[in-house]
């Protein structure tokens, strides 16, 4: 299996630098104090297009070819990374065909079109967006980026890692969501080339444990009819993401969606941070002892804050 290489990483920190944020890094005394640890949370909800995708998407549009360029790009997603490619493809002024289901977030949708995204809505089901997907490129073209299943993709989202090392040296554990994989795999991958010591665990709805189940019993299990408000984790593990994970992850824990919504709360109201569910995943292990952090210095990647403010979980 090929994976992205600690030099492709580093090319694309240089690629990507100019058109993405060196998002902060942020802490809380309050959880430090509660649990005895050191906590740094990565925030990429404060990245470009609100969430880690604009790192993958910006580095595989800037990887193609002036040939391929013409001809546009293509994919589908219910939310963070379609806001990312119609953004990257409105850097080079080349079409963003964008499939995404008919019940994704309506901040996400806005967000696609202000960027340029030609829309396509499809059921909510994966095979829905493939075949809807299927169908545009053959009318169109155009060049498929895939959410995670990209080696391009996955090395960007590994430059949100490498950033977090570099800021906080001598991490015990980053804490990851998991969805399709393709920022888990970065992470997992960041953390091996310039921070071996440090394990990654990654964290998952129990809603959408298809992740979890495909790590335990060593062979993948699709994502069936997931249901958790994570709405950016509904996808099932890629055939680059899933061995990635496997050899380079150290555990995978799962959390309810009370769980999720508790965490989210405390991220909003104690740290004054807008994250969509996704990003509160992590927190909502740390917070429910899910992992052992006592005495461990402990990265959190926020994935994003693309929310919709009218839809608050913790409103309801």
């Amino acid at each position: 299996m090929i994976f992205p290489t600690e030099k492709e990483i580093l090319e694309a920190r240089t690629r990507i630098a100019s058109y993405i944020h060196y998002t902060p890094v942020l802490t809380s005394q309050t959880l430090n104090e509660k649990f005895d640890a050191e906590f740094y949370f990565k925030c990429e909800n404060f990245q470009k297009a609100g969430a880690f995708k604009s790192r993958g998407a910006v580095n595989a549009v800037l990887s193609l070819t002036e040939t391929e360029l013409k001809r546009g790009v293509a994919t589908h997603s219910s939310g963070n990374h379609a806001q990312a490619l119609a953004r990257a493809a409105q850097l080079k002024n080349i079409p963003a065909y964008i499939v995404m289901p008919e019940n994704a977030p309506r901040v996400k949708v806005d967000a696609v079109k202000a960027y340029g995204g030609i829309i396509t809505f499809c059921e909510p089901t994966l095979k829905a967006r493939e075949l809807t997907l299927e169908r545009i490129v053959n009318q169109t073209d155009a060049i498929v980026i895939h959410p995670y299943d990209n080696l391009q993709v996955i090395q960007g989202q590994a430059t949100s890692a490498a950033e977090l090392i570099e800021t906080v040296s001598g991490l015990d554990l980053i804490l990851c969501p998991v969805g399709g994989g393709g920022l888990l795999s970065g992470t997992a991958l960041s953390a091996r080339y310039f921070s071996p010591r440090t394990k990654v665990i990654a964290c998952e709805p129990s809603g959408a444990d298809d992740a979890y189940l495909s790590f335990y019993t060593g062979k993948w299990v699709p994502s069936e009819h997931p249901k958790t408000i994570a709405d950016g984790l509904l996808t099932s593990l890629g055939k680059i993401t899933y061995p990635v994970i496997k050899e380079n992850v150290h555990e995978i824990v799962t959390v309810s969606e009370d769980e999720i919504i508790e965490a989210m709360r405390f991220l909003f109201e104690r740290m004054k941070i807008v994250v969509e569910p996704s990003s509160a995943v992590p927190l909502a292990a740390v917070l429910n002892k899910k992992i052992d952090v006592k005495r461990k210095k402990v990265g959190l990647i926020l994935s994003g804050g693309n929310v919709d403010l009218n839809q608050l979980p913790f409103n309801k």
